[in-house]
């Protein structure tokens, strides 16, 4: 399970990839939207339920570490730009700033580390494979995200908050994004190698 991340630059089949996740990423975080049910309250907030993890996730596994993070950076680009692509339909460099700026950087890594696993893994057939590097993205996201909403709650967002109620808040989510590993591993299985052939086809041609 090899992917074409060690030359320098993308192709055009690669960057059109890339920006299919962006647009999915951005899909993602708002379909609370268009499906208003998938929002649970937590502290009196109405918080919504994003399918951003799992695309982030996808990213990895089907287009390898290295242009799967890229499409979560450029993702992050186009939302710094004051494009309205993160949840709710916000924008602009200072959302990074609030309690879930954390998770919006974390989508990098989730991607990172998905694709990163299928890169290393040999020995294990497909399903293993990508459920284990849809977890591998999974523990990132928690870990970036939960860990930087802590500090923003206690630091400049001024709420008073346990570091054990703050993980406590996120075992709703925690518990959705699991159910999507298996549900993004089993997708993967069908759709990888579909999109690994023009991805190594422009690389032959090249």
């Amino acid at each position: 399970m090899t992917y074409s991340n060690q030359r320098q630059g993308f192709k055009t089949v690669e960057l059109t990839m890339g920006a299919l996740f962006v647009g999915l990423m951005a899909i993602g975080a708002n379909i609370a939207i268009w499906l208003p049910f998938l929002k649970v309250s937590i502290g009196g907030a109405s918080v919504p339920i994003s399918l951003q993890t799992f695309f982030a996730t996808l990213a990895g596994l089907m287009l390898g570490k290295r242009l799967g993070s890229f499409s979560m950076l450029v993702y992050l680009c186009v939302g710094a730009a004051g494009i309205p692509v993160f949840a709710e339909m916000k924008a602009g460099i200072s959302t990074f700033a609030t309690g879930t700026g954390g998770f919006l950087l974390s989508f990098i890594f989730v991607a990172w580390f998905a694709g990163w696993v299928v890169e290393k893994s040999q020995r294990l057939s497909p399903f293993p494979t990508y459920f284990l590097a849809s977890l591998a993205g999974l523990m990132a996201n928690y870990m970036i995200g939960t860990n930087f909403l802590y500090v923003a709650l206690i630091g400049w967002i001024g709420v008073e908050a346990s570091y054990t109620a703050v993980w406590l808040g996120m075992v709703p989510f925690f518990i959705k994004d699991f159910a999507l590993t298996f549900f993004a591993a089993s997708l993967a299985v069908a759709l990888v190698s579909r999109v690994r052939t023009p991805l190594q086809s422009s690389t032959v041609r090249s």
